[in-house]
């Protein structure tokens, strides 16, 4: 029998952020997270999704044990502002039981039909600065901290379940040595001449943050004709600047300005993790700090994890300017792998980005739809 509690205190919820860490105990290619930091993404007086947002989280037990796990959320700004009738689910992970899976997503529909909503959709975060998607190719590459990793029964338990996909994402790697070095030096001093720009590179995370306002103000415009975008709110901005600037090597950030200091462009780069977050297993004491300051000194692989182009730029080649500075951090620091992290499959102005570096898609993930009837 398939008992589901929801996780409603503490001692539940380090239950709830725990069980991958038992259903993937030695596996070499699922990454943890630190367990604080999940632990303060499922905190509403922490984590200020909150603020526009309404979740439970459940868990599955038989016989005593727990055998599953899932998130049930409602964005309250995806349904008012932008009329999507949905209730996601998050956070999922589960045994090879689909009746365990069943159960949990019961817990959802619920919740859901409850609000007068008409579809689910997931696996999805509160954000799109969250995780996304069930891994359906790729399974034997490690992941990220910036992407949930799975078994490959989870595709095919939606799939039994009535799920049809919904938004497919592909992440791709390349290495810098594909492209001739002196075809962004040349392109890049055009592009600076012809439109007046400028790049502003950083040795020290201090002088990043007065710009890190104008960077997400760019990042909701640059993708906000994307169907499965939801603005980041001012409280989130905060949220997201002390969780993530910190961890990024102040040379991996690059902003473009144009002659009346507006950015039309910036890029986010962060070394892997994923090795580091593996020793580390969940904490940062006594040795996962350590780890975790290697990788970011000494990391030979990193994550192309946010880039965003005034929609005015475009298609004015502006992506020279932030290759040729990348070019010669990489260079300097011997980077052999640049990996980037999901993006939508339609997302043809992204992928147009990428095209003379010989991308090769090495893992592919999908969200999935079902209607609530």
């Amino acid at each position: 029998m398939i008992t589901i509690v929801e996780a409603n205190s503490k001692k539940l919820l380090k239950e709830f952020v725990k069980f991958p860490f038992a259903l993937y105990k030695n596996h070499p290619y699922w990454v943890p997270p630190l367990i604080n930091d999940e632990l303060d993404t499922f905190d509403k007086s922490k984590n200020p999704a909150f603020t526009s947002a309404d979740a439970h989280f459940y868990l599955a037990y038989r016989e005593g044990k727990i055998v599953g796990r899932i998130a049930a959320i409602i964005n309250w700004n995806e349904v008012k502002d932008q009329q999507k009738n949905k209730v996601r689910f998050g956070w999922w992970d589960v045994i090879d039981d689909i009746e365990v899976t069943r159960a949990l997503l019961e817990k959802v529909y619920e919740f859901g039909r409850n609000n007068n909503l008409e579809y689910v959709e997931g696996p999805m975060g509160f954000s799109n600065l969250d995780k996304v998607g069930v891994l359906t190719e790729g399974f034997d590459e490690i992941g990220s901290m910036i992407t949930w990793y799975n078994f490959p029964y989870y595709k095919e338990h939606l799939e039994k379940l009535g799920y049809v996909k919904e938004k497919e994402y592909l992440e791709n790697r390349f290495t810098m040595n594909n492209v001739d070095p002196a075809f962004f030096l040349k392109a890049q001093d055009m592009i600076k001449r012809r439109y007046e720009l400028k790049a502003l590179n950083f040795t020290n995370t201090k002088d990043i943050l007065p710009y890190v306002d104008k960077m997400f103000d760019l990042f909701n415009s640059s993708y906000a004709g994307l169907s499965s975008f939801v603005a980041i709110t001012e409280v989130q901005k905060e949220y997201f600047k002390k969780k993530y600037i910190s961890f990024i090597n102040p040379e991996y950030i690059k902003f473009i300005m144009d002659k009346h200091n507006n950015m039309i462009a910036f890029s986010i780069v962060m070394p892997s993790f994923s090795e580091a977050l593996q020793k580390a297993n969940g904490k940062l004491f006594p040795f996962g700090f350590y780890h975790l300051l290697k990788a970011k000194k000494e990391s030979k692989d990193v994550l192309f994890y946010l880039i965003g182009i005034d929609p005015e730029y475009q298609s004015k080649g502006v992506t020279a300017i932030i290759f040729n500075e990348y070019y010669q951090v990489f260079k300097e620091k011997g980077i052999q792998n640049c990996i980037r992290t999901p993006e939508l499959e339609d997302n043809h102005a992204i992928h147009n980005m990428w095209k003379h570096f010989d991308p090769v898609t090495f893992r592919r993930r999908r969200t999935y739809r079902k209607e609530l009837l």
